[in-house]
């Protein structure tokens, strides 16, 4: 299972972009593909075009979503990482993936590499 960061699902709805490319390798290949309730959400903040919205809605029909014990995991990845001011939200997107054992797809690999190290799998392109 692929979970897409909320700039992956971005960036993989605009045709001919790496991530767009990398998401029909996927497809293609039938991988399974999600995401969590947290990046839905974020997503879904927009702007949004809504062949855009409806389009992201059929890759990505179900979000994972975000239990007590990601809220936990969230806040040791928090505190563990600094505390950095506006990255609360990657915790949680990166506790969703740990718990449910997916990788994480991301165009900011350095908003998630400091997770490696507590179970989480990051690929990008």
């Amino acid at each position: 299972m692929i979970h897409l960061d909320t700039n992956f699902i971005i960036r993989g709805l605009v045709m001919g972009t790496d991530e767009d490319r990398q998401l029909r390798k996927w497809l293609a290949a039938g991988e399974p593909l999600g995401t969590s309730s947290i990046a839905w959400a974020e997503f879904s903040c927009g702007p949004l075009d809504p062949l855009i919205a409806s389009s992201a809605a059929t890759l990505l029909p179900n979000a994972e979503p975000f239990l007590q014990s990601d809220a936990s995991l969230a806040a040791k990845l928090f505190n563990s990482g600094g505390r950095r001011k506006g990255s609360l939200l990657d915790c949680m997107i990166a506790a969703v993936a740990i718990r449910s054992g997916a990788t994480l797809a991301t165009s900011n690999l350095s908003d998630f590499a400091r997770f490696q190290s507590s179970g989480l799998n990051v690929v990008t392109v």
